[in-house]
């Protein structure tokens, strides 16, 4: 198949997150199976117009909002008789290319946005993308051959605007770490892990008010803080470690190595998430491949990542104190912490990439 993919983020991309890396493998795997694959997505500072990465010819054609309007024309340029299958990505806003593209299109979503425009744009931005998403959502609905989808939180979104329920399919989500070859119940750290791109949809914050919370009553934990801090945001967070009561006992890393951050996904006790909404939560599953247990919000996607009770603990939306609440529970009960911590790695099997492209490639055919 020649395959034309849109997506306004490659994986080399400054805010390329956990869609991008599954996305990516999907790619590196059809071209191993004799696939062409042409990744139409934007430019970023630094990067070039075109570029090569495992088999897949990228062709980068605007910025974050002209993207869709140059991705349009690139197609119809050079792509509009060569494609046999067109993959429209949507990561906020969908690339529209069943409206233009004659072949056989699907659409690809790992989340909707909807409360996120609150937390990522300013007003008015954040007001005319929250109004518009049910809009452009309803216009696009019927317009792709199959929707394919991570989560049943997106799932629920999807037909919620007007998408087929027999249109929508499930596939796999995939991870890279290979699970640890065994747990063994309480680790000998007390450490608390916040792993991710400290941004406001992220609610950094909120995770380290839970871990205040713990550690007025555990004063052996720790937390370490990892990812991305290039932001106004991040500076709000750093700050406000500054202030913190706990101060001596929080570790903000910024970005670290793919070995350093596997390390801190196998030194944790426990993992905490508190996102606005995610597609399915990777890191959770991540953590749980290096036997690390998650405490999270009851959101969309991560309560598709947590079994509740079963592999993690899901609080309520916004709670930071019940989320502390719950480090300390957890970590006081050694046979509930290592009931979780055997299922939740004994899942995190499940999701490997090479899953996740069978799922695809048996949908796209």
């Amino acid at each position: 198949m020649n395959i034309v993919w849109f997506s306004w983020k490659d994986r080399k991309h400054p805010l390329a997150g956990g869609a991008e890396v599954v996305s990516g493998e999907i790619m590196h795997r059809l071209v191993r199976d004799g696939h062409a694959v042409q990744l139409i997505t934007a430019r970023y500072p630094g990067s070039s117009g075109s570029d090569l990465l495992n088999g897949v010819r990228i062709i980068r054609t605007g910025n974050r909002y002209s993207v869709y309007s140059r991705a349009r024309q690139t197609y119809l340029s050079h792509f509009a008789g060569w494609a046999d299958v067109v993959i429209d990505e949507m990561n906020t806003i969908p690339f529209g290319s069943a409206y233009y593209s004659r072949t056989r299109r699907f659409l690809f979503v790992h989340q909707l946005a909807r409360q996120i425009w609150f937390y990522q744009m300013g007003f008015p931005l954040s007001m005319i993308g929250y109004l518009l998403e049910p809009v452009y959502l309803r216009l696009i609905a019927k317009k792709y051959e199959r929707v394919l989808t991570v989560s049943e939180s997106t799932r629920n979104d999807l037909m919620r605007y007007g998408f087929p329920p027999a249109r929508i399919h499930l596939i796999h989500e995939g991870i890279g770490l290979e699970p640890v070859a065994a747990v063994a119940g309480h680790k000998s750290l007390y450490l608390v892990l916040c792993l991710g791109a400290v941004r406001p949809m992220k609610r950094t914050l909120d995770a380290i008010r839970a871990f205040e919370t713990a550690r007025d009553l555990r004063p052996e934990l720790s937390m370490v803080i990892a990812g991305d801090a290039c932001s106004a945001y991040a500076e709000k967070v750093a700050e406000y470690v500054r202030r913190s009561r706990h101060r001596d006992g929080i570790s903000m890393r910024g970005r670290v190595s793919g070995e350093e951050r596997q390390r801190l996904l196998r030194q944790a006790s426990v993992i905490l998430v508190t996102s606005v909404k995610e597609g399915w939560g990777l890191v959770v599953t991540e953590a749980n491949s290096q036997g690390t247990p998650a405490i999270v919000y009851d959101v969309d996607g991560l309560r598709d990542s947590v079994r509740n009770g079963k592999t993690g603990v899901v609080v309520a939306n916004n709670d930071h104190r019940a989320m502390g609440r719950a480090i300390v529970e957890l970590l006081k009960d050694n046979s509930r912490f290592a009931a979780l911590q055997e299922n939740a790695w004994q899942w995190s099997k499940v999701f490997t990439f090479e899953a996740c492209y069978e799922d695809f490639v048996r949908l796209i055919r």
